[in-house]
């Protein structure tokens, strides 16, 4: 049985995951790979940020372990970080977001929580958390909160704060009798890009923002989302999914209002699963960038067959202070695109980077690679993406 809390101000504790210390790509590369290759992913937790605004009445301290080890390499182990916390702090409510590769920091964490204080209330969310809610069957896990829940988060707060079952907060999985109970599908689902929009907190990240630092950059960057979900439904990608095949462009003002709030970071990664969308919408959106004076640098996903068939949006988003796209290439055969659904032509993927490249812009290119692929399709890969094809790009990851 969950302890009922009956304080009207709670304390609750939002902890960031270690990064997975693991990255066998990094451990099997080829020396002359090693520069291209991510070390660790650096940024701050927007998810933790808009739930730490949703419950912005109560007590709420957001720890951020990634930026404390970068910060503090000397930092101790995460129990005896947890250690500290839970005794300075000593919070009723214990909230973690989780990707599948954190999914055992995060149990490690509420595990910690639990033999600390077996009352405090552990809420697990993020992506995995939403894909795979069956895997927080481990007892230290007392709610699941799937999809974008910071909406729902307030409302389990709300109802352990004044003593209702948690079967009254739709759309969680919460524990009883040892086992996760869904609670059921919820009437109305907020309008997160819209008029029920959360402006994160990010006032909680003051000690760690030095470290949000990507590549040789030296200034911090942060994240930003200008659209939820996808209309393309590749097959590789889970996005299109958690969101029903629906896309949902934000408000204009709210963006511009966004931006200007956020002079400590001159570089906004845009956290979309697909920027571009929205031809219009994105057109309008940089001519108001450069009218208002919003001087950043900004990062973003762009398909290669969007920068194709709008060669004049990417140089207006060049002026505008676009530097570094991801571009998913996926692969250099039509054959696999088509099986991933990417209704485009490989032979795209050279214009795009010539378009890019014109326009000064870095650009870093993300294949698919099938389970089933042997020694001759990888030399085929690397073969079209290296130095010899004359489409390599020196100092931009290809």
């Amino acid at each position: 049985m969950l302890l009922l809390l009956r304080l009207k101000l709670m304390k609750i504790l939002l902890i960031n995951t270690p990064r997975s210390p693991y990255n066998a790509i990094l451990d099997h590369a080829p020396e002359e790979a090693l520069p291209f290759i991510h070390r660790k992913l650096i940024g701050p937790p927007l998810g933790l940020l808009t739930v730490a605004a949703a419950v912005k009445d109560h007590d709420v301290l957001v720890w951020d372990t990634k930026g404390e080890y970068d910060l503090h390499p000397n930092t101790p182990p995460l129990a005896a970080m947890l250690s500290n916390l839970m005794h300075s702090f000593q919070p009723q409510v214990v909230g973690t977001t989780v990707i599948t590769s954190e999914m055992n920091a995060g149990m490690d964490i509420f595990r910690e929580v639990k033999r600390i204080d077996p009352s405090v209330v552990t809420v697990a969310g993020g992506l995995h958390a939403t894909l795979c809610p069956a895997d927080f069957k481990h007892t230290d896990t007392d709610i699941v909160c799937p999809g974008e829940s910071a909406y729902t988060f307030r409302e389990v707060i709300q109802a352990l704060e004044m003593e209702k079952p948690l079967d009254s907060v739709k759309n969680i999985f919460f524990r009883k009798e040892g086992e996760l109970i869904y609670s059921g599908l919820p009437e109305k689902v907020p309008d997160l890009a819209g008029k029920d929009f959360l402006m994160p907190d990010r006032s909680h990240l003051q000690r760690w923002i030095e470290t949000y630092k990507v590549g040789k950059s030296p200034f911090p960057s942060t994240y930003v989302f200008t659209s939820l979900g996808c209309p393309y439904k590749c097959t590789f990608c889970s996005i299109w999914g958690q969101f029903k095949g629906k896309f949902h462009q934000r408000e204009m003002e709210s963006l511009i209002e966004e931006l200007k709030q956020i002079d400590e970071y001159p570089v906004v990664r845009f956290s979309d699963a697909n920027t571009i969308v929205d031809i219009p919408f994105i057109s309008t959106l940089f001519d108001r960038i450069m009218q208002e004076g919003i001087h950043k640098t900004f990062v973003m996903d762009i398909r290669a067959d969007t920068a194709v068939k709008y060669p004049w949006l990417i140089e207006k988003l060049a002026r505008g202070g676009l530097k570094v796209v991801i571009c998913g290439f996926e692969s250099f055969r039509d054959e696999e695109l088509k099986k991933y659904r990417k209704q485009s032509k490989a032979a795209r993927i050279h214009e795009a980077i010539r378009i890019f490249e014109e326009n000064g812009i870095m650009i870093r290119g993300n294949y698919v690679v099938p389970a089933d692929y042997g020694y001759h399709d990888f030399e085929a890969l690397a073969e079209y993406a290296g130095p010899n094809t004359g489409w390599f790009m020196p100092g931009i990851p290809s």
